[in-house]
């Protein structure tokens, strides 16, 4: 056997999930394009199609509307552990435990699509009230009359969400949804071949997703757009990084080798609803300079914007607080996420190997028998 570091390019599982193409910089999710289903369909549409296998009929929809609606309440029980943790524990370390406390004989394996379709419904939940225990506001009570997105953004902020922010938030929530063999997924499916239960699955998601090299990308774009400043510091500024440690955040991914197709539809949307926007206007110019000087610096790289970039952007048109970002994307991922360990806890129990480099003990050096 040969060491792959990494396990780039090595094929872990079969699904029907979803397909990432990243030499052609497209994403399919169960047959559907998911830059048309971020255009034209709802979360609550799009989360139905990956648990299963096809988009729903009205009638569908609205069954399904009206039993993921009463399934946002928390529990008393898990209210106290939120009110119990830390004010200074992360957000992502809060929605994972929370998340696990979840567990009980409703979520017992093997897991199915009503036990993710409840856990999914609660995450914003979740989020909306540890959020205003941290402002020392009152939690706000979900509203059955409100989609999933427009009820997230209800539940933080407390007032009916502008159109424009449901759009802009929906789109985002789909685009990242799901997105094929990433760290987060295969953390889920390792768990779910054992035969464990769901909560456990996706709790090891979202502390995989914890990883700034996986979650946190979007707050290091902030970062990056802030220290810019305005248009005429771009090029300098830039110049400036490629010169010193040589790397820009939201810019190359390790599947895409052209342009990240989800960023490619934030861009449109971005400019669509908020083109008047500054911040937007410094993105799209920072991203034109990016390119073109990546391609100077690093010429046959493959440098192209990712999703982080534009989500950053996006999430700030939305006026979301950086505390918000991963916690939002974990909010969307556990329908990928369940979709796989649905799939996976059907399958072979995954037990990888490895390859030893440490040393031996003296007696065995060059022994044929242990």
């Amino acid at each position: 056997m040969s060491f792959v570091p990494g396990l780039e390019q090595v094929v872990v599982a079969e699904t029907e999930v979803s397909f990432v193409d990243g030499e052609n910089g497209r994403l399919v999710y169960r047959g559907e394009w998911a830059k048309d289903l971020s255009e034209g369909h709802s979360f609550e549409e799009v989360a139905y199609l990956l648990w299963n296998g096809h988009l729903p009929s009205a009638a569908e929809l609205e069954v399904s509307q009206a039993v993921w609606s009463q399934q946002r309440e928390l529990p008393q029980e898990i209210q106290a552990v939120l009110d119990a943790i830390p004010h200074e524990t992360g957000m992502m370390s809060v929605l994972r435990t929370a998340v696990s406390a979840l567990e009980s004989q409703a979520y017992a394996y093997p897991p199915t699509v009503e036990q993710a379709a409840a856990i999914t419904m609660k995450l914003p939940t979740i989020i909306a009230y540890r959020y205003h225990r941290l402002k020392g506001t009152t939690p706000v009570a979900s509203r059955s009359d409100l989609g999933h997105t427009a009820n997230y953004l209800y539940m933080l902020r407390g007032v009916e969400p502008s159109p424009v922010h449901v759009r802009a938030l929906e789109a985002y929530l789909i685009l990242l949804m799901e997105h094929g063999m990433n760290s987060s997924t295969f953390a889920a499916r390792v768990i779910a071949s054992t035969r464990s239960d769901i909560v456990s699955s996706l709790t090891g998601a979202i502390g995989a997703l914890k990883g700034p090299l996986h979650g946190g990308a979007p707050s290091h774009v902030m970062n990056m757009l802030r220290g810019i400043g305005t248009k005429d510091q771009t090029e300098a500024w830039i110049r400036n990084k490629l010169e010193s440690d040589g790397r820009l955040m939201g810019f190359g991914h390790r599947v895409y080798k052209t342009t990240d197709p989800r960023a490619v539809a934030l861009r449109e949307l971005a400019l669509r609803l908020s083109a008047s926007d500054p911040w937007l206007e410094l993105a799209v110019h920072v991203e034109e300079v990016a390119i073109r000087l990546l391609e100077e610096y690093k010429p046959g790289k493959k440098l192209y914007t990712n999703v982080e970039f534009y989500a950053a952007a996006v999430m700030n048109a939305i006026e979301f607080e950086e505390e918000l970002f991963t916690p939002t994307f974990a909010v969307t991922r556990t329908v990928g996420w369940s979709a796989h360990i649905i799939e996976a806890a059907q399958g072979r129990l995954i037990y990888p190997d490895a390859a030893y480099i440490g040393k031996l003990p003296a007696a065995a050096a060059g022994a044929t028998t242990p």
